[in-house]
C-alpha cells in the first residue's frame, strides 16, 4: 500500500487511456506522456498498459508499507528516497516505512511512478485512467489527496537489481528546424484538412515562427502564443471529430494543440496534426517553452511511431535479459502482446 503524505492538484492515476470510446464523446485520457509511463512499466516487467501515478505538480511525498520495486520515469523531479537521491528513469526497491519525496520538475513537466502490476483502481470503460471532467476512472474520478491509499495489483515481486535507462530524448530521432534554438522543441506536423483555408502568409508564419507555450495549457490542450493565423474565409465551420495532436486555430488566431483530455469533436479549423510520435514531447513541455513546427508526411509519421515501438521493444528485451542473469531472453508473451497492442494504440 502507498499512502499519499503530500500532493498538489493535478496528480492522478493514469494508464494508456480509453481507446475506442471517442464516438461516445469520451476523450482518450490516460498518461499525457505515454512513452514515459510505458518505460516505467517495462522496467518492472508490467504490461505497458498498467496504471501508474502521473505527477504533474511537485512536491509530492509517498509512504510505502510494503517491500516492492518501483520505477520513476519522465520529468527529472529530484526524487529522494529517505535521504538518498533517486536517478530519473530508474527502478529501485522500497521497504515498509520508506518515504519517497518527488520535487518540482527541473527538466520536463510530468513524472510517472509505476508499481508491480500497476495501481489497483477499478477499470471504467476499459481503462483505469482518471478523466477529471467526467469524474470517472482513477481514484473516485478525482485528483489525488493527502491521506489517499493506493495498492499495487501485484502484492510482491521478485527482488531485482536497481536499473537506470537512457531517456527517450537521448535515443529517439527528433524533427529538425533550421531556425530552432537549442532549447526549442521541434514537433513534426502533418497538414490537416483546413490547411489550405489559411492565407499563404499564415501558412508561412506557422512553419517559420516560434510558438510559446501559454500558461493556459493543461491535459486538454496547449495554447500557444505567437503571431495571428488568418483564414481567407473566416466563416464558421461544422463540428467534426478531433484527436490528440490536432492543432486547431480558434478565432483569436493562436493555435491550440489538443492533448489526451481534449474534446472528441470541435468546430475550430485545423491547420495540422502533431504526429503521435511527438506528443510525449508536447506533454513534457512547460509553460514558456518554445515549439517549432516542421512539416512531415504520413509515411514519415508512421516511421517515427515505429521507432518508438522498436525503442520500447529493445528496452523490454534488454531488461528481461538483465533480470535473467545476463542470459538473452525473449520479451514475455504478455509484454510482446502489449507492444503489438501499443502499435495499434499509437495509430492516428
Amino acid at each position: 500500500m502507498i499512502e499519499v503524505l503530500q500532493t498538489l492538484p493535478l496528480n492522478s492515476v493514469q494508464d494508456l487511456g480509453r481507446i475506442g470510446q471517442r464516438h461516445h464523446g469520451i476523450a482518450r485520457t490516460g498518461a499525457a506522456d505515454r512513452v514515459a509511463l510505458s518505460v516505467g512499466n517495462i522496467l518492472l516487467g508490467n504490461s505497458t498498459e498498467a496504471a501508474g501515478i502521473e505527477v504533474q505538480m511537485g512536491p509530492m511525498r509517498l509512504l510505502f508499507n510494503q517491500q516492492i520495486m518501483v520505477a520513476l520515469c519522465g520529468a527529472d523531479c529530484q526524487a529522494v528516497l529517505n535521504q538518498r537521491q533517486v536517478a530519473p528513469w530508474s527502478r529501485f526497491a522500497v521497504a515498509p516505512g520508506d518515504e519517497l519525496a518527488i520535487g518540482p520538475a527541473r527538466m520536463g513537466l510530468r513524472a510517472y511512478l509505476c508499481v508491480p502490476g500497476g495501481i489497483d483502481v477499478p477499470e471504467v470503460l476499459g481503462s483505469r485512467s482518471t478523466y477529471f471532467r467526467q469524474r470517472v476512472g482513477g481514484l473516485e474520478g478525482r485528483m489525488l489527496r493527502v491521506g489517499d491509499k493506493l495498492g499495487a495489483l501485484k502484492k510482491s515481486a521478485q527482488p531485482q537489481p536497481e536499473l537506470s535507462v537512457l531517456p527517450p530524448d537521448n535515443v529517439l530521432e527528433r524533427g529538425l528546424h533550421a531556425l530552432a534554438e537549442q532549447d526549442d522543441i521541434v514537433l513534426r506536423v502533418v497538414r490537416a484538412g483546413e490547411y489550405d483555408d489559411f492565407t499563404s502568409r499564415s501558412q508561412q508564419t506557422f512553419w517559420r515562427d516560434p510558438w510559446r507555450v501559454s500558461a493556459q495549457s493543461n491535459r486538454m490542450g496547449y495554447r500557444l502564443d505567437g503571431a495571428e493565423l488568418m483564414r481567407t474565409d473566416p466563416g464558421e465551420m461544422r463540428s467534426c471529430p478531433i484527436t490528440p495532436g490536432v492543432i486547431q486555430v480558434p478565432p483569436g488566431g493562436r493555435p491550440i494543440v489538443q492533448l489526451v483530455d481534449g474534446n472528441s469533436a470541435g468546430g475550430y479549423p485545423k491547420i495540422g496534426y502533431v504526429i503521435e510520435a511527438d506528443l510525449w514531447r508536447v506533454a513534457q513541455a512547460r509553460p514558456g517553452s518554445v515549439f517549432r513546427f516542421v512539416e512531415c508526411s504520413v509515411t514519415e509519421a508512421r516511421k517515427a511511431l515505429s521507432e518508438i515501438v522498436k525503442y520500447l521493444d529493445r528496452l523490454g528485451c534488454l531488461i528481461a535479459t538483465a533480470d535473467n542473469g545476463g542470459v538473452p531472453a525473449r520479451i514475455s508473451r504478455e509484454t510482446e502482446a502489449g507492444m503489438a497492442n501499443d502499435e495499434n494504440r499509437y495509430q492516428f
